[in-house]
């Protein structure tokens, strides 16, 4: 049976992780790329001693996780920071993203959804997919929404827009497209992820054929 991998990505507050959901409701599993890369670097977390190694004791909390506000402020001041710390982390959430697609394989399943945030800035998940969908959506909903859900200030809010991928750069590389912005309805975005889901096999009749 033919496995789709499917790579979905959006801007921060764009809907990518309610459209995640609804494709796993639709049968897809789903890989949530950044919830590994979180755990590896949690308390206890793989990549913890390879980055005090880098880093130092004082990018480690005393609970044994990276201190994030620490390693921002690095990231802030020397840019290369950032590399350094992905260079660590890739490899490892790489390594993770494999066995689960790989179980997942193994267990027939039709479709992989594949959660990545930075899916456009990364430069070795591409190769990696079948389809790239895109969750877009315009920047003033984008801001309106993280300052509600996070209780950020806007000028936060608009720091964290401008450091990811702008919507044109996502739209270049994305096979379909979810509309998810000012005035799309919750009903309106499932019927689009319904479309997208029984294009790739996800739904299907009583003799096999999409429904």
């Amino acid at each position: 049976m033919h496995t789709w991998h499917i790579g979905l990505t959006g801007g921060i507050g764009s809907g990518k992780s309610t459209v995640s959901q609804m494709f796993q409701q639709f049968g897809a599993c789903v890989i949530d790329a950044d919830a590994i890369s979180r755990a590896t670097t949690a308390a206890g977390g793989a990549a913890i001693d390879a980055i005090r190694h880098q880093f130092g004791d004082s990018f480690i909390t005393p609970d044994q996780a990276l201190d994030r506000s620490a390693m921002r402020d690095l990231a802030f001041r020397h840019p290369d920071a950032r590399k350094q710390l992905e260079a660590i982390i890739h490899p490892l959430v790489l390594q993770q993203v494999r066995q689960q697609a790989q179980a997942a394989i193994a267990s027939g399943t039709r479709v992989i959804v594949y959660d990545i945030p930075l899916l456009t800035e990364s430069g070795h998940w591409r190769q990696r997919l079948q389809q790239v969908v895109v969750v877009d959506c315009d920047t003033e909903t984008q801001i309106a929404r993280v300052m509600q859900r996070n209780q950020l200030e806007r000028p936060a809010v608009e720091g964290i827009i401008a450091s990811q991928a702008t919507r044109t750069q996502r739209r270049q590389i994305a096979d379909a497209v979810l509309c998810n912005g000012a005035g799309i309805s919750l009903a309106a975005l499932q019927a689009q992820t319904r479309a997208l889901a029984r294009r790739f096999g996800l739904i299907i009749d009583a003799k096999g054929n999409p429904a």
